[in-house]
């Protein structure tokens, strides 16, 4: 295996509380809560510790980005949920809480001609006029770098650090073999 590092940069994760909730009794719960029916359908939670942004939505679900670690985001999915439990108490206990995207970045540490890099290497999009990086669809792991032609990556699809690692790995390992880093 190549000896690329990944640094995780933000965790999306979702929960299904299994309950439907009334916005408007669980905001004063929470603080720092961000609440406009107008321009958007949920609650905005802020959280300090871990930092991270709960979307909490009227049919019982929850979004949390931010975080830099899975334990972050299930510790601030817990958090939430607990402060709206203290004036909604039939809020279930248990509850499913699912990893749907890891983002990590990873630098290669030497350039890549993208040019050559779309003609090489295949399930490739590179138009620069629109977007200075390539994409590069993996299926296995079935994850999307965008490779940039100072050597960065972001690796995002993820579902584990360890598919984020190694997309990135075996793309290293892809472009070393045709030759192109």
């Amino acid at each position: 295996m190549t000896d690329v590092k990944i640094k995780i940069e933000n965790i999306v994760a979702s929960a299904t509380l299994g309950k439907s909730l009334d916005l408007t009794q669980v905001a004063p719960a929470l603080k720092d809560v961000e609440y406009n029916q107008e321009q958007f359908p949920g609650l905005v939670y802020k959280l300090k510790e871990p930092k991270t942004a709960a979307l909490i939505f009227g049919s019982g679900k929850l979004v949390c980005t931010g975080a830099k670690s899975v334990d972050d985001s299930i510790k601030a999915i817990h958090i939430t949920v607990d402060q709206m439990r203290t004036l909604d108490p039939d809020i279930p206990k248990e509850f499913e809480i699912k990893v749907q995207n890891i983002v990590a970045s990873a630098n290669l540490m030497k350039t890549l001609n993208l040019e050559a890099v779309a003609l090489e290497l295949e399930n490739t999009e590179y138009e620069p006029e629109q977007f200075p990086g390539l994409v590069y669809r993996l299926g296995d792991p079935k994850v999307v770098l965008l490779l940039f032609g100072s050597g960065k990556v972001v690796c995002t699809g993820a579902k584990t650090a360890e598919q984020a690692q190694l997309g990135v790995e075996k793309t290293k390992e892809r472009l070393v073999e045709l030759d192109l880093i």
